[in-house]
């Protein structure tokens, strides 16, 4: 089988790279004119705030959930609209988070939501003859799109057919095109490093007579008569394809003609393109993300300024989908999903070590993207109270120095390091409100790791640090309580490869992962310790429960609370005297645990409180993917499957009562589920169609029903 070139694999993780820093970059500044931009900040030169940590932003959460349509649908070359429209279904919650939810006839998305909610499907669905022309040609169908460009490494003609179905979910005319325009130029940009030429083949794949089209080459004419004043030409923009002259609260146009005048006036340079972008002012974040994406892709990682751009994104991302385990990823991962999903469009096989680490572990800390860091991070345990104690000083470095697989690892060099100090270096796991600046799209989560599972790491000492002893640890945020390996004391210039089970454990929530480096008591004064980590991962199975009576109330804002360790797709959601509380006027769902659990057996301790449908879910995928056991009407027990609506697969009778506690049993094992309520095991199904063999759990109820739940035993 034909190799895919190492260069696409990191022009990839280049381009969606980018595309979060230039999201980042005009996320403060997002709706404002050219005006206020230059009155507050000047010449805005790189980011305008030092965010704790980036929450959730649309332009990123569309692009990433929209292309596991390839995947879900398993159509791939062949993928149609309705894919993408079951993608976005399937990802997004009810009506928050996830993008802007501006109401029908208002927010172009939410139009189109509440289209394939109620039956009409895509491409009808996001469609003028649907929707409108204004609401149509809003900006979404292109700041959506890089993915589909990303996917599609120098082959233009698949970009264009998979970026034409996927912006007709939800616009059309204009609001198509331009999502057209967008994934050809990106993935025309793996093969050619001329902006002109990139742009015109983005023209070349929609209509010449259309408006998209019109407004690209107006600005190209203008950059050819007066090539030097960008100002000049953004006054030219304003003056005639302004936000005056489109209806709607964001039109596609305007903002493209800032984008093409970033393109053409930045002659090639990352920073100088995006900045300008970003000055014009407008939908910034939008307009930067997609020119950003272009530009990660043209110039690689080598033209993207690390300590300007890189080292405040520290390889983080936070999304606002429904499943809260993605919602906590690195950019690694996304860019590794995004190459993985090209390899097989192609009929290619990933070069290595790609290709063993995206098959194995696709979201581990592996390290071999230039200057990656996963978003690793560094704290010290200070246990000296000695007056003048000076904080440790830290830095870590992607290196190519050594590597336990692959070419690369993560160097950490720690100075002014008392002896007997621990040094704890790690991923975290699972966020809080008070980690981020704000609340963007209503981010919740669940956590990525969970007791019971095996965590695995690489370590080295160089031959020129002193000598450390070095731990696995998981930390539970609850108690605070660190749970780790032995500590091992490695040998220098050696790769150590290290294992260690977390404990099962109750009612808690592992928000770290990482190694502890236990700096030696021998000898006296400050040190400096390095080190080498590489593959930190988690796998295997996890036993571990949930207790309601431990969990709290996220308040994010007075209107964005969520329960912690649980998502919501919809319903009323609360906690009351130790216990969640689910109810909904029609139907309601929330969820917790991995998206990558296979097999697994689930107990919920549940009560019906009103109503005739309370369901206990397993292999959870998303709003639309799962199964469910239920109590049903009439005195029945079911097993059933959601296949963008709940499907009865199997019942029996089994009569229950409301304000009863029932211990629900669910076990998962490949494609068969059984069904056990207080011990005594009810149905059996082996499901042959299309099985959901991975998933986290979950509770729904329907018909307007209420239930409360005091306790999930995962094992």
């Amino acid at each position: 089988m034909k190799v895919m070139k190492r260069e696409y694999v990191e022009r990839i993780y280049a381009g969606w790279l980018a595309k979060i820093i230039g999201i980042r970059l005009g996320a403060p500044i997002e709706g404002w004119s050219y005006e206020q931009i230059k009155n507050i900040y000047g010449e805005l030169d790189g980011y305008a705030v030092d965010y704790n940590d980036f929450a959730a932003d649309d332009d990123s959460n569309g692009p990433l959930f929209f292309l596991r349509a390839l995947e879900d649908g398993g159509k791939w070359d062949q993928m149609e609209a309705q894919d993408v429209a079951e993608a976005l279904l399937n990802y997004a919650p009810f009506e928050h988070g996830f993008f802007w939810w501006g109401g029908y006839g208002v927010s172009t998305e939410h139009t189109a939501y509440l289209n394939l909610r109620n039956g009409i499907k895509a491409p009808q669905s996001g469609s003028i003859l649907q929707n409108g022309r204004i609401a149509a040609e809003q900006i979404g169908g292109q700041i959506f799109i890089d993915t589909w460009g990303l996917v599609t490494p120098g082959n233009p003609d698949l970009a264009a057919a998979l970026a034409e179905k996927a912006a007709s979910v939800t616009h059309g005319g204009n609001g198509i095109y331009g999502g057209i325009f967008v994934a050809v130029c990106i993935s025309y940009a793996f093969v050619e490093k001329d902006i002109h030429k990139i742009i015109a083949k983005g023209l070349s794949y929609i209509p010449e007579d259309c408006e998209y089209a019109r407004v690209v080459r107006a600005v190209l004419r203008f950059h050819g008569e007066l090539c030097d004043d960008w100002q000049a030409c953004y006054r030219f923009i304003f003056e005639n394809y302004g936000y005056d002259k489109y209806p709607g609260v964001c039109h596609i146009i305007p903002n493209t003609a800032v984008m093409i005048l970033a393109l053409v006036y930045g002659n090639g340079d990352f920073s100088k393109t995006l900045n300008i972008c970003n000055r014009c002012g407008w939908d910034t974040d939008c307009n930067v993300g997609n020119i950003a994406t272009i530009m990660g892709v043209r110039n690689g990682l080598e033209d993207i300024d690390y300590d300007k751009w890189r080292a405040p994104v520290n390889d983080l991302l936070i999304c606002s989908g429904v499943m809260g385990s993605l919602n906590i990823m690195d950019i690694p991962y996304g860019a590794a999903y995004i190459a993985k999903m090209a390899a097989i469009l192609a009929g290619e096989e990933l070069p290595k070590p790609y290709n063993e680490i995206f098959d194995s572990r696709i979201d581990s800390c592996h390290f071999e993207y230039p200057g990656s860091t996963h978003a690793i991070r560094v704290r010290t345990e200070h246990l000296h109270t000695k007056a003048g104690y000076a904080a440790p000083e830290y830095k870590l470095y992607n290196t190519k120095e050594s590597a336990a697989t692959g070419e690369r690892s993560l160097k950490l060099a720690v100075n002014r390091v008392q002896p007997g100090e621990n040094i704890y270096i790690y991923k975290k796991t699972y966020y809080r409100p008070k980690d981020f600046h704000d609340s963007r799209y209503d981010p919740a989560f669940s956590p990525l790791v969970y007791p019971g599972q095996v965590l695995h790491g690489s370590v080295m000492l160089p031959e020129y640090g002193p000598g450390v002893s070095v731990s696995l640890y998981a930390r539970d945020m609850r108690s605070g309580t660190i749970y780790e390996s032995a500590p091992l004391k490695p040998e220098k210039g050696v790769w150590s490869t290290m294992a260690y089970e977390i404990p099962s454990l109750e009612g808690a929530c592992i928000d770290e992962i990482g190694f502890c480096a236990h700096v030696s008591g021998e000898g006296d004064g400050e040190r400096t310790v390095v080190l080498l980590i590489d593959d930190l991962y988690t796998d295997g199975r996890p036993s571990y429960s949930v207790e309601l009576a431990a969990e709290n109330e996220e308040v994010w804002t007075p209107v964005h609370r969520e329960i912690s360790q649980f998502t919501k797709l919809k319903g009323l959601v609360y906690l009351d005297d130790g216990q969640l509380n689910l109810s909904s006027c029609d139907f309601g769902e929330v969820y917790t645990g991995s998206h990558q659990w296979t097999d697994y057996t689930a107990q919920f301790y549940i009560t019906p409180v009103t109503g005739s449908c309370h369901q206990v879910n397993v292999r959870v995928q998303g709003a639309i993917r799962s199964y469910a056991a239920a109590l049903l009407p009439g005195g029945r027990a079911g097993l059933l499957k959601n296949e963008n609506g709940y499907r009865l697969l199997a019942d029996t009778t089994f009569v229950w009562e409301p304000g009863k506690e029932y211990k629900i049993t669910v076990k998962a094992d490949a494609g068969t589920l059984s069904l056990a309520v207080d011990d005594q095991w009810l149905l059996t199904w082996e499901d042959r169609d299309n099985p959901y063999l991975e998933g986290a759990v979950g509770l729904s109820v329907q018909s307007g029903s209420h239930c409360k739940c005091r306790r999930i035993v995962i094992m």
